[in-house]
C-alpha cells in the first residue's frame, strides 16, 4: 500500500458527478442499481422493473434497471446463462423505455460492447474482466457511461490505470463498484475502506451489497451466500459516504435461475431502500 498524506474526512471528499441518461451518480441524492440478476425472458423483466419503479416512486428513489444477456461466469457449465446479448440488450432497452429509467447490464467482449451500446446506457465491464485492455477500450470508445467492476483481486489503488485506459480512450463518464475482495477460499470480505479510497482518487464508487455476500463455488457445483446479511453491508456503505448501492433483487430468490441466495425479495425492498435513504439524509 502507498504511503498516503493526511486525508479528509469522507464527508468532504468531492468527486466528479457523471451523468447516466436522466440520472446523476455522484450528485446530492444516491443512485440505485437495482434488478434480477439474469434476463428470464420478456414478461418476467418487465414485470421485475414495474415492480420496482413502483417502489422506488413511493420512497423517491432513483434507480438504474439491471439485469444480464449472458452469466458468462458460472460455476457449472450446465447453469442456465441467459438469452444472448441482442435479444438480451433489446428487452432491456424496451424495459427501461417502459417504466422511464436508464438501463445496464454487464457486457463480455469488444464485439458485445458495439452491440449493447445500441440499446444500453450503462455499460458495465465485469469484476472478472477489469483488467482486460482490449474490453475496457471498446467500451470507452462507445460513448456510453461506463461502470467497471473492481476485480476481487485488486486494491483499490490498483484502479488508477483503469482509469487512464477510460480516459485514453475518450471516456470521461465512468465510475467503479466494490463488489468484495476474496477472502480465503470460497469467500469474500467487503472493506468500507476501499470505498473511501477509490472516491479519494476523485472516482464515484458504487458499492454491490449483493454479489459481496457470495460464497462463490460455495456449493460445490453452485455459487451461495448470505444474502440476509446484503442489506447489513448496504447500510454500512451509505454510511461511508458512497454515490450509489448496487443490489439485486428477485420476487422469489428461492426460484431464480442465478445468485438466488444472495437475491434481496421484492417483498423486503422498500424497507431497505427506507433505510438506506435515511442514512443519506441524517449525513447530509
Amino acid at each position: 500500500m502507498p504511503v498516503k498524506k493526511k486525508a479528509p474526512s469522507a464527508g468532504n471528499i468531492t468527486v466528479k458527478p457523471i451523468r447516466i441518461a436522466s440520472v446523476t451518480l455522484g450528485g446530492k441524492e444516491p443512485l440505485f442499481i437495482l434488478g434480477p440478476c439474469v434476463i428470464e425472458g420478456e414478461k418476467p423483466l418487465l414485470k421485475a422493473a414495474r415492480t420496482i419503479k413502483s417502489i422506488c416512486d413511493d420512497l423517491g428513489a432513483k434507480f438504474i434497471f439491471k439485469a444480464s444477456y449472458d452469466k458468462a461466469n458460472r460455476t457449472s457449465g450446465s447453469s442456465y446463462r441467459g438469452v444472448g446479448v441482442l435479444d438480451g440488450c433489446r428487452m432491456l432497452a424496451e424495459a427501461g423505455d417502459a417504466i422511464g429509467v436508464p438501463v445496464t447490464t454487464d457486457i463480455h467482449s469488444p464485439e458485445d460492447a458495439d452491440i449493447a451500446a445500441d440499446f444500453i446506457d450503462f455499460l458495465q465491464i465485469p469484476a472478472f474482466l477489469c483488467r482486460q485492455t482490449d474490453l475496457i477500450v471498446a467500451a470507452a470508445k462507445t460513448g456510453r457511461a461506463v461502470n467497471v467492476k473492481k476485480g476481487q483481486f485488486l486494491a483499490p489503488w490498483d484502479l488508477a490505470p483503469i482509469a487512464g485506459k477510460l480516459k485514453a480512450s475518450g471516456c470521461a463518464n465512468f465510475c467503479f463498484t466494490e463488489r468484495g475482495t476474496t477472502f480465503g477460499y470460497n469467500n469474500l470480505v467487503a472493506d468500507m475502506r476501499s470505498l473511501y479510497w477509490i472516491r479519494e482518487q476523485g472516482f464515484p464508487a458504487i458499492f454491490d451489497a449483493t454479489h459481496s455476500v457470495q460464497r462463490p463455488g460455495g456449493g460445490g457445483g453452485h455459487t451461495t451466500g448470505d444474502g440476509h446479511l446484503a442489506p447489513v453491508l448496504a447500510r454500512a456503505a451509505m454510511a461511508a459516504g458512497v454515490d450509489g448501492v448496487f443490489m439485486e433483487t428477485h420476487e422469489n430468490p428461492a426460484k431464480a435461475p442465478s445468485d438466488g441466495p444472495n437475491q434481496i425479495p421484492h417483498k423486503d425492498l422498500p424497507a431497505v431502500l427506507k433505510s438506506l435513504l435515511s442514512i443519506h439524509r441524517a449525513l447530509a
